[in-house]
C-alpha cells in the first residue's frame, strides 16, 4: 500500500492545480452547513443562559422580541419607557423588582442604570474598586475597561446627547468605582451607573447653587413659595462630595422613566398573577425571556431549515463535480494505466490507485474544513452581541 499511496501523492502533487481546486470545493461544500450548525448552537446556547438568568420582563406594549433583547443585550429601546411607579408597584409583597434604564452611551458603550440587586441576579462582582456607592460612580465591564485603558479611580464622561443644542443637559462625569470580573456575557461590554445616575444624565434630575444665591438675571421668577431660574443657569456636570446635596429631581418619583424591569416573582403563582395584572393593562406588558427566545430559536431554525437546502444542492454538484473529474482523470491517464498492467499490476491495484487519489483529497477536504469551523467557532464575531 506504501507504494499505491506514494503513486497517488506524486500524482496529485505533479497536478496541484487542479487538486487545489477540487480540494477547496470539497472543502467549502462540507464547511458551510457544519459552521452554520455550530454558530446556531452556539447562538442559541448563549442566548438561553442569559435569558434563563431573568424570570420575567416588563416594559411598554411593542414588539416583545426587542424588548427582551433590549434589556439582554443593552441596546437603546425604540419602545416608550416605563414610569417609575410600575416599578413600585411590581415590587410589592415579596416580589423583587430591578430597574433597568439603558438610553445614553460613555464613549459608544451602553450606560446601564439600575439597582444592586441587579449585581445579585447576574452572580456579577468587582473584580478591583466597588460597586457604584454613591451619585456619580460608574463600574465598567471587564472588556471596557481592558478597551479604554481605565481603572478604579479615573474618570468616564457620558457622550454629549446634542452637541449643539445648548438646553441639553452637559456630558457628565463620572468616576470609575470599580472593574466587574470578566463574565463572557454582555454585562463585559457595559458600564453601569444607579439609576439615578443615569437620570442626571438624562437631565430630570441635576446639581446648582442654591436658586435663592444666583444671579437675579438668571431668574424668570420668583414667589414665596418657589424660585424659577433660567435654562441659562450652569449645571455641575460632575458630582463630588461638595455638591451632591444639590441634585434634585425635576419629575415627581412616579413619572421617571426606565427602559424596563426586570422581575423576580417569590414564587410561580405570583409570577402568573403578576403576568395576568401587567398584560391586561393597555399600557404594559410582561414577557417570559426563555419563551421569547424559544420563538425567536423557531424562526432561526425555520431559516436554517432553507439553508440547509441549498447546502444539499451544493453538496449534491460537489459529488458529481468529483465524480465528472474521476471520469476525465480516467480516460487522461488511459496510457498510464495500461503502462502499469504491462508491469505486471492488476487491476485491483489499479483501483486501489484511484481510491487512494479520492481518499486523500477527501481527507484534506475534510481537515480544512473542520479547520476552517473552528476558526469561524473562535474568531468570527459572537453572533449574540450583534443582536
Amino acid at each position: 500500500m506504501k507504494g499505491v499511496l506514494l503513486l497517488s501523492w506524486r500524482h496529485a502533487w505533479h497536478h496541484r492545480k487542479a487538486t487545489l481546486i477540487l480540494t477547496a470545493c470539497i472543502a467549502l461544500s462540507v464547511f458551510l452547513p457544519a459552521a452554520t450548525d455550530v454558530l446556531i448552537r452556539d447562538y442559541q446556547r448563549d442566548l438561553m443562559a442569559r435569558a434563563q438568568g431573568t424570570p420575567l420582563l416588563a416594559g411598554a406594549k411593542g414588539n416583545r422580541f426587542d424588548l427582551t433583547l433590549d434589556a439582554l443585550y443593552f441596546r437603546a429601546s425604540a419602545l416608550e419607557p416605563i414610569p417609575a411607579s410600575e416599578l413600585d408597584a411590581l415590587g410589592t409583597a415579596g416580589d423583587l423588582a430591578i430597574p433597568l434604564h439603558v438610553r445614553f452611551t460613555a464613549r459608544g458603550v451602553p450606560i446601564v442604570g439600575t439597582s444592586p440587586e441587579y449585581f445579585e441576579l447576574r452572580g456579577a462582582a468587582a473584580a478591583e474598586g466597588t460597586l457604584p456607592m454613591r451619585l456619580g460612580d460608574v463600574v465598567l465591564g471587564a472588556t471596557v475597561a481592558e478597551r479604554l485603558g481605565l481603572s478604579t479611580g479615573d474618570a468616564l464622561f457620558s457622550d454629549q446627547q446634542e452637541l449643539y443644542d445648548i438646553s441639553r443637559p452637559p456630558a457628565l462625569k463620572m468616576r470609575v468605582s470599580g472593574v466587574l470580573a470578566p463574565c463572557s456575557t454582555a454585562d463585559d461590554d457595559a458600564v453601569f451607573v444607579d439609576v439615578k445616575t443615569a437620570w442626571v444624565i438624562e437631565g430630570i434630575s441635576h446639581g446648582h447653587d442654591e436658586a435663592a444665591a444666583v444671579d437675579e438675571a438668571l431668574l424668570i421668577g420668583r414667589t414665596e413659595e418657589t424660585v424659577r431660574v433660567s435654562r441659562a443657569l450652569i449645571e455641575y456636570n460632575e458630582i463630588t462630595p461638595e455638591n451632591i446635596d444639590s441634585f434634585h429631581l425635576h419629575e415627581a418619583r412616579e413619572l421617571l422613566p426606565l427602559t424596563a424591569v426586570i422581575v423576580v416573582p417569590r414564587d410561580d403563582k405570583a409570577g402568573t398573577l403578576i403576568k395576568a395584572r401587567v398584560n391586561a393593562s393597555a399600557a404594559y406588558q410582561i414577557v417570559v425571556p426563555t419563551a421569547v427566545i424559544d420563538d425567536l430559536m423557531a424562526f432561526v431554525f425555520r431559516l436554517k431549515t432553507v439553508f440547509d437546502t441549498f447546502s444539499t444542492v451544493l453538496a449534491v454538484s460537489t459529488l458529481l463535480l468529483v465524480l465528472l473529474v474521476v471520469m476525465l482523470s480516467m480516460r487522461l491517464r488511459a496510457g498510464e494505466m495500461r503502462t502499469l498492467d504491462h508491469m505486471g499490476c492488476s487491476r485491483f491495484t489499479v483501483a486501489k490507485l484511484y481510491a487512494a487519489e479520492i481518499v486523500l483529497v477527501c481527507g484534506v477536504s475534510l481537515a480544512l474544513a473542520g479547520a476552517g469551523v473552528w476558526a469561524a467557532g473562535r474568531w468570527l464575531p459572537d453572533l449574540v452581541r450583534l443582536v
